[in-house]
């Protein structure tokens, strides 16, 4: 999200969605960015990558997300929408809760 609101432009807005599958959680962040730059979409995901003008972070943020992300065994992706914005989907698999109480939860002590 903040890289959302960082680079989307004046006047425009950031959405976030969340839907379900039957095996899969899908987390949608949508900016106003303008869309991508020529090249290789995957390299925004590299550390210490900038693709844009404002250089006042490191280029850390999409590369910790994404090894986070992935560290649950998920996939985080980035679709362009030329002449508009991106769109990076957080994609993890669903899990089902326990029925039951929680363990170390005030009734599973």
């Amino acid at each position: 999200m903040q890289n959302a609101f960082k680079f989307t432009r004046p006047n425009t807005e950031v959405t976030l969605n969340a839907y379900a599958t039957a095996d899969r959680i899908l987390i949608d962040v949508k900016d106003n960015c303008g869309g991508l730059p020529p090249g290789d979409a995957t390299k925004l995901f590299e550390p210490f990558t900038q693709r844009n003008e404002d250089k006042s972070g490191v280029g850390l943020g999409l590369s910790i997300a994404r090894r986070s992300v992935e560290a649950n065994a998920g996939i985080l992706s980035v679709r362009d929408v030329p002449g508009t914005g991106c769109i990076f989907t957080i994609d993890l698999r669903r899990h089902a809760i326990p029925e039951g109480p929680m363990p170390g939860g005030p009734m599973g002590n």
